[in-house]
């Protein structure tokens, strides 16, 4: 690591080869950093053997959140291999399609998903497969030279809107969050981060394990994550740290309150995607400081929450981040807002938020000049994120690109009525979408997964009263669901609920008449 200002992963774990404090914990095992980074090297040198020099370093990995999983990923920055996160939710063609379109010579899974890509033409080995390390084989090679730049990870985007795509992870891309994140959060020895986010996905690896092993705190590594399962883990390993992605927060407080809920020894929980009312319920419930912010699996722009920020907004974004309109690229005006908060000029206001200054810490898609092309604009990172700006430089979030609605002739952004309908105490979740208008355009649909009950006209009467609610934004159906279709890191499948259209589903589904506001049963 020639420059400290910007750490490579390689040289955090052999910091850690003398360390004798608690690096991991799963289940009833326990190893120490020393031991962490021992078996990380053996289990490096293993792959390493079994890779053909003549083709990309390559191998997927195709298992749960498991020891082996963190050891290769480990092993893959001593030995200079790439890892390739492959998501095990994902089946058949698409998932023997993200296998060769990240050019894995192999890949190595856990008993339980090897067989997803049976009869698929692809080469699976199970850890055992690899055979012992031969004594002073394991040792990583000494003349390997990584720095920042050097590529550790292909990480695949989530795919809520369109196909998953590889994402260049850098050995800085995870270094540098990790002591970034480390460093802010008082992390250290003695100190335990719960992970159970998926290690196949950016937030598990950079927000998760990153800081750990920046800092010396131990993984407390959990399979999977489980609502149900999440506070007895805490308590279990001492988890003073945890991260999430999506709607776990939500999840966890839909079980049942018990009065000794905040006695764990949990102080912060970081992460992205919680709404405001989830973050404030959550740190009341567990006495814990929630901190959330906006994120994506390319890290190209960066929007940071700020004390005393207004309700509603993403924060404040890093200097060269703006919104921006994505047809003339100019920056949009100001949000104007009318006494009772409406959005005055959602229209004019609503762009796309960009890095003007370039890419940040984006290397790239894997093989995508396409994507790269979509992405990289004028020298700018454009993120497919819509948002909106005040006067005095907060953001708010807009959906995404594929979340604006055309709705009698006007552009309307999905996150604001999202943000609407979960004011509502019986609404757990909230998810705003086109269908379309058997006129032109789109017509309103928000899919709702209730905690408590609610009928159509006590939605009526709540929509009646919020003030800030675009005049086109009062959803002309809303779906009374059970779940919403998900990725396996919990983001919402938009796609899929507007593919189905205006159906019931497993629940209900409501009207209201088109120029009218009460909802009935269909």
């Amino acid at each position: 690591m020639d420059d400290p200002s910007r750490p490579d992963v390689r040289a955090q774990l052999l910091a850690r080869a003398e360390d004798d404090s608690l690096g991991l914990v799963s289940g009833e095992a326990r190893w120490s950093w020393r031991e962490v980074v021992a078996d990380s090297a053996a289990l490096g040198a293993a792959i390493h053997r079994r890779l053909d020099p003549l083709r990309p370093p390559h191998v997927g990995l195709l298992m749960a959140n498991t020891p082996a999983f963190l050891h290769a990923l480990g092993g893959a920055a001593l030995w200079g291999y790439v890892v390739v996160g492959l998501n095990p939710t994902r089946r058949g063609p698409a998932l023997a399609a993200d296998v060769a379109r990240s050019d894995c010579q192999w890949v190595l899974a856990d008993e339980a998903h090897r067989d997803l890509l049976d009869a698929r033409g692809v080469r699976v080995l199970g850890v055992e497969e690899l055979g012992a390390a031969r004594p002073g084989d394991d040792a990583p090679p000494a003349d390997l030279r990584t720095d920042a730049d050097t590529l550790l990870m292909l990480i695949f985007t989530s795919g809520t809107s369109g196909d998953p795509k590889a994402v260049r992870v850098t050995h800085g891309k995870v270094a540098g969050p990790g002591a970034m994140l480390g460093e802010r959060f008082g992390l250290g020895p003695g100190e335990v981060a719960y992970v159970s986010m998926p290690l196949f996905h950016s937030n598990a690896v950079m927000a998760g394990w990153a800081p750990a092993l920046a800092t010396g705190a131990a993984v407390a590594l959990a399979p999977r994550f489980s609502a149900s399962g999440f506070l007895t883990d805490v308590r279990r390993y001492g988890a003073t740290y945890a991260n999430y992605v999506g709607k776990p927060l939500a999840h966890v407080l839909a079980t049942s309150e018990q009065p000794d809920d905040a006695d764990n020894p949990l102080r912060l929980v970081f992460g992205n995607e919680a709404n405001e009312r989830d973050i404030a319920e959550f740190g009341r419930r567990f006495g814990c400081t929630v901190v959330d912010s906006y994120s994506s699996t390319e890290n190209a722009v960066i929007v940071q929450r700020v004390p005393g920020m207004p309700a509603g907004a993403l924060g404040r974004p890093l200097d060269g981040v703006e919104v921006r309109d994505p047809v003339t690229g100019e920056r949009t005006p100001d949000a104007e807002f009318d006494a009772d908060g409406r959005l005055l000029n959602a229209e004019a206001a609503t762009g796309e938020l960009v890095n003007t200054r370039g890419a940040g810490a984006f290397a790239g898609y894997y093989r995508d000049e396409e994507a790269d092309a979509e992405r990289m604009r004028g020298g700018m990172y454009w993120s497919g994120d819509l948002a909106y700006r005040d006067g005095e430089s907060f953001v708010y979030f807009a959906g995404r690109t594929a979340d604006w609605l055309r709705v009698d002739g006007e552009n309307l952004g999905a996150a604001p009525v999202e943000r609407v309908l979960l004011r509502h105490p019986s609404v757990s979740e909230a998810a705003v979408y086109a269908v379309p208008d058997p006129s032109s355009g789109d017509q309103v649909m928000a899919a709702l997964v209730l905690r408590a009950p609610l009928s159509p006209s006590e939605l009526t009467r709540f929509l009646d009263e919020q003030d800030d609610l675009h005049t086109k934004g009062r959803p002309r159906w809303v779906r009374i669901a059970a779940a919403l279709p998900r990725t396996a890191t919990t983001k919402v499948l938009k796609r899929e609920l507007a593919q189905q259209g205006a159906v019931a589903g497993d629940g209900e589904l409501w009207v209201r008449p088109e120029r009218g506001t009460a909802y009935v049963r269909v």
